[in-house]
């Protein structure tokens, strides 16, 4: 298989391994195969319909739904003619989707029929009436997703893009409760996967071609996006979970031979907890991704008794592009060692320092705000200059707002967030937006 240099486009991508594996399977969605020839030929019928409808370079797309080949399709859609696609997470209430959908300006808006209504009740706010395009199911007002683009040929729109364009927009929460859109470029999505045959690439890191993942971390984090464009990098496979469902991961682990899953510690406790996975054959399992919060030590010693396979703990942000620091297998001590209270070490290619609230760097063992630099990180905010300096110095070192040490050996430990948070469900949730939240509630005082 051909091996990718980078700096290297998404657009020029998904051509090449359409042109190299044909009619092999890239994804499979309700047991569904979608080749690379599949996704490459229909992102260009979707992109030669978004620019005939005036879509062009740095217009934002929106996408409202759960998990699916459209989402990549819409990806790679969007940078063939320089367009963003902007991931929404489904589980927002209206004020929240109406302030994305206003601060990003969408002028379309690809949805599934079960968040119409939410769509809906405040289209008469938002500032632009986005084009609806429904990926499943049919209503009167909008268009079907295969009848809006069926037209449209399938050959290359012809728009030059380069790999330092945006082409998707994550929003984060920051520490004022405010989401704020992250812009990602193809160089920070599949930088550090090893571009070249002297890169250092760890087993953990490697896909054989023809290796099946399991796509289960939703797509509006940068952990589902960042999976599956690397399934595609890779010229692997991935099996594709709308939501996080623990029947149809035992089932889909035996049907497909998934060999790769990433998952959060409290999905994987459930599984654990799951009588079906007492006779399901899991053998087909290589590693076990995990991350968002720690691991207890007797869940670990669990799950690798069942799973039998190696486990990753991985560290990483919208902002840093995702993952940038990693506790290999080989650092999974079941006597509980003192590396397992670490996250790990630093990626080749990534740049680890902390430092106190003037930037200055501090030494090893003490505590202070992690900084990171490396092809990963973000361009910018959207229109949000201030925050942008705030987080990203001249020198292109990125404040992650989290507080912990770095031991002699390099191994990073969390302690804490800069600012205080709560986490509910692997999603951050900051207090400014619960107390929004309840003074706007008729009944508070």
């Amino acid at each position: 298989m051909t091996t990718l240099s980078l700096p290297y486009s998404i657009a020029q991508m998904v051509k090449d391994r359409a042109d190299e594996l044909g009619d092999t399977p890239v994804f499979y969605f309700n047991s569904e195969p979608v080749t690379y020839r599949d996704l490459h030929r229909n992102s260009n019928k979707t992109a030669n319909r978004l620019a005939a409808s005036g879509i062009k370079k740095g217009d934002r797309v929106a996408f409202l739904g759960k998990n699916s080949p459209s989402y990549f399709e819409l990806i790679a859609a969007a940078a063939k003619i320089g367009a963003v696609i902007v991931p929404i997470n489904w589980r927002l209430a209206g004020p929240e989707l109406k302030y994305i959908l206003n601060d990003c300006q969408a002028k379309k808006v690809f949805l599934e029929l079960d968040f119409l209504p939410n769509l809906e009740a405040i289209k008469g706010d938002l500032t632009l009436n986005p084009e609806t395009v429904l990926l499943t199911g049919n209503a009167p007002t909008t268009t079907s997703y295969e009848d809006w683009r069926t037209p449209f040929p399938d050959q290359d729109p012809g728009v030059t893009v380069t790999a330092d364009d945006e082409v998707v927009q994550l929003y984060t929460s920051g520490t004022t409760g405010r989401p704020k859109g992250a812009l990602l470029t193809s160089t920070m999505l599949l930088s550090l996967r090893g571009q070249a045959s002297s890169d250092v690439v760890e087993d953990w890191q490697r896909y054989e071609q023809g290796e099946t993942g399991l796509l289960v971390m939703p797509c509006f984090h940068v952990g589902g996006t960042s999976f599956g464009l690397g399934i595609i990098f890779n010229g692997a496979n991935s099996v594709i979970l709308p939501e996080y469902d623990q029947d149809q991961i035992i089932q889909l682990i035996e049907q497909f031979k998934v060999s790769k899953v990433f998952m959060v510690p409290a999905a994987l406790k459930s599984l654990l907890d799951n009588p079906s996975l007492q006779s399901a054959d899991v053998r087909s399992l290589r590693h076990i991704y995990y991350g968002a919060s720690p691991i207890p030590l007797e869940l670990m010693k669990a799950a690798i008794k069942r799973f039998g396979c190696a486990f990753v703990q991985m560290y990483g942000m919208t902002e840093s592009g995702g993952t940038i620091v990693a506790l290999t297998p080989e650092d999974h001590d079941l006597n509980g060692g003192e590396k397992m209270g670490s996250v790990g070490k630093a990626l080749v290619g990534v740049e680890l320092k902390i430092i106190d609230r003037a930037g200055h760097t501090l030494p090893a063992g003490e505590v202070g705000e992690i900084a990171t630099r490396s092809s990963k990180n973000i361009k910018a905010y959207w229109n949000l200059p201030e925050a942008t300096q705030s987080t990203i110095d001249d020198e292109g070192w990125l404040r992650t707002g989290d507080a912990g040490y770095l031991d002699s050996d390099g191994y990073l430990y969390i302690r804490d967030r800069v600012k205080d948070m709560i986490i509910s469900g692997g999603e951050n949730i900051y207090p400014a937006e619960v107390e929004n939240a309840l003074l706007s509630h008729p009944q508070v005082g």
